[in-house]
């Protein structure tokens, strides 16, 4: 994992999402060279810095990116905007629930987002899913040169992620040059569900996974035969109990094994492991609409897959890296010893010779990116070469 802040773990993992997802490592450095110090300082005051710092440099982005507009430059304009979209949003998602400015940013992110997808002209477009009497929204990403209704991967977000962040992060691209489509969702808990929605996350994931599986199988461009999940790190709970109780999941995917999050909680109450956002225990009553400690404490309770795996009948892949500090390993391998049903269970744990070791692979994700879209090709028919 690149370590630009040695003493501040939940700072370094932006730095590596950032790099994931498209930023330029001169940009980062620029960003994080006045922030030695706040890094440092508690979340609230580090945090502050830390926008104004990532703001800036996005802010001028957008800047060239209308220079780009006005000569007629439009995909070199798409490339700037875009990485002004992501370090917004890292920028965002390091805020405490609340402060002053984070909504006025999370819309601005969302406007640079969209406008340079349509300036890149990828096809990628939002959609919006009706459910609970609102809707939950997502981005379609459409399969390359495939003829008829196509596979798709729905992809749902971690803990702290966002669609635009997991669209960013590559793996709906390198999916359509396999041949599957992709519907990479804002689910309850997370992104414009929880921000602008107000639907706070839920454990039984199965709950918003079918009517969304149920409009992906509406559409004529899409094989309902063909239609699986994929979910990271705290995704890597809801996926595979989402394709537990929705049996018409064609195939499961946990990028990072997180078969038990109420242990996890647990040993976060006693300072072990390591956190992923600033403002952590706020930010995780606000992700789960609990009132105090103890009430989401007790609805962390359910958010286990004991008793439930065996139900699932379809392929499944697990990834993990070797030395994640969020995850312990060991839940990987509960989740895959589970799968007893699988037809074809996976696990992958990706080491110091694949690269990748860290929680999700965020330190490297070009090894679990093509082990994911490969499995993905393989079972739903897409290609691999």
């Amino acid at each position: 994992m690149f370590r630009y802040f040695p003493t501040n773990y939940v700072w370094d993992l932006s730095v590596n999402l950032a790099i994931e997802m498209g930023g330029r490592m001169g940009e980062i450095a620029e960003m994080c060279a006045p922030l030695a110090e706040a890094a440092k300082t508690p979340d609230a005051e580090g945090t502050r810095a830390f926008r104004e710092a990532w703001v800036t440099v996005a802010d001028r982005l957008i800047g060239l990116a209308e220079d780009d507009l006005a000569r007629g430059r439009s995909l070199s304009a798409a490339n700037k905007l875009m990485r002004a979209a992501c370090y917004q949003i890292i920028a965002e998602r390091m805020q405490a629930h609340g402060a002053e400015g984070r909504m006025e940013l999370y819309h601005k992110h969302l406007a640079t987002f969209y406008q340079a997808l349509s300036l890149g002209r990828t096809g990628a477009h939002r959609v919006e899913i009706p459910y609970e009497g609102k809707h939950l929204s997502g981005i379609f990403v459409p399969a390359e040169r495939v003829r008829g209704p196509q596979p798709v991967l729905v992809q749902v977000n971690g803990f702290d992620s966002t669609k635009e962040m997991r669209l960013m992060a590559q793996l709906p691209g390198i999916l359509a040059k396999r041949g599957i489509a992709s519907l990479v969702l804002d689910q309850p808990g997370t992104g414009e569900a929880l921000r602008l929605q107000g639907f706070p996350a839920r454990h039984d994931s199965e709950h918003w996974a079918t009517p969304v599986y149920e409009w992906l199988a509406a559409r004529p461009d899409v094989d309902a035969a063909r239609i699986g999940m994929e979910g990271v790190s705290l995704g890597g709970y809801y996926a595979p109990r989402a394709v537990a109780f929705e049996p018409r999941f064609a195939c499961g995917v946990s990028w990072g094994g997180n078969h038990d999050w109420r242990d996890v909680q647990k040993r976060r109450l006693e300072r072990e492991g390591d956190f992923p956002v600033p403002h952590y225990w706020a930010h995780a009553r606000w992700v789960f609409g609990a009132g105090d400690m103890d009430d989401f404490m007790a609805k962390a309770e359910h958010m286990h897959l004991d008793g439930i795996l065996d139900r699932i009948r379809v392929p499944y892949l697990v990834t993990h890296g070797k030395h994640d500090t969020q995850i312990p390993l060991k839940w990987a391998e509960r989740t895959y010893a589970q799968l007893v049903y699988s037809p074809r269970r996976e696990l992958v744990v990706f080491d110091e010779r694949t690269g990748g070791v860290m929680h999700s692979s965020v330190d490297n994700s070009g090894p679990v990116l093509d082990c994911i879209s490969d499995f993905v090709a393989e079972v739903l028919g897409g290609r691999t070469s």
